[in-house]
């Protein structure tokens, strides 16, 4: 590709300028480099669409800006990690053994007596007060404390829950998800 000497040499003279801009924007020296060389790559790969005699500094000006504008939105999603340090903390755990526990829990409420699942169900996962469960049941407030409780155990023990290390992942994910942080 040939470019007219004028159209060029106006390029060229626009440098300055566009660098003076660019480190305003960015407050970088060399992400402000970066930006004029972007912005004349763009610029000179897209000359086609530049109309003679109109202002080519604003024309190029519009570039940069439109690159600074791009490249902030797509760093400010980026977290700066060049040796992997960061990265290499990131642990996820397995989704299934979380389904598999769900199922298991599934499976055992179900196995509950009805006023127990109910009484567990209502204080539980509803959210419920032991006053208010016991108004909705129509029994005494001991009676729904008693249920909840019988309930708890026993769905401990059917999912085999002794202490608080017997929830989340077992010993061998978390023993994984350990040696890889």
């Amino acid at each position: 590709m040939t470019l007219e000497p004028d159209l060029r040499d106006a390029l060229l003279a626009a440098v300055p300028s566009l660098r003076a801009f660019a480190i305003s924007l960015s407050g970088q020296v060399d992400r402000a480099d970066d930006l004029v060389q972007d912005t004349l790559l763009r610029a000179l790969s897209n000359i086609h669409r530049f109309e003679p005699g109109t202002n080519l500094n604003a024309w190029l000006f519009t570039i940069l800006r439109n690159l600074f504008h791009s490249d902030y939105r797509k760093r400010r999603r980026e977290v700066e990690d060049p040796d992997g340090s960061y990265a290499g903390r990131l642990v996820v755990e397995p989704e299934q053994g979380a389904k598999l526990d769900f199922e298991d829990f599934r499976t055992a409420l179900s196995k509950l007596p009805h006023d127990q699942r109910e009484a567990l169900l209502l204080v539980g996962a509803s959210g419920f007060s032991y006053e208010e469960a016991a108004a909705i049941c129509g029994c005494a407030v001991g009676t729904i404390k008693s249920r909840v409780n019988r309930a708890r155990f026993r769905l401990a023990s059917m999912l085999q829950v002794e202490t608080d290390d017997d929830l989340g992942p077992d010993s061998m994910t978390r023993a994984a998800l350990q040696t890889s942080s």
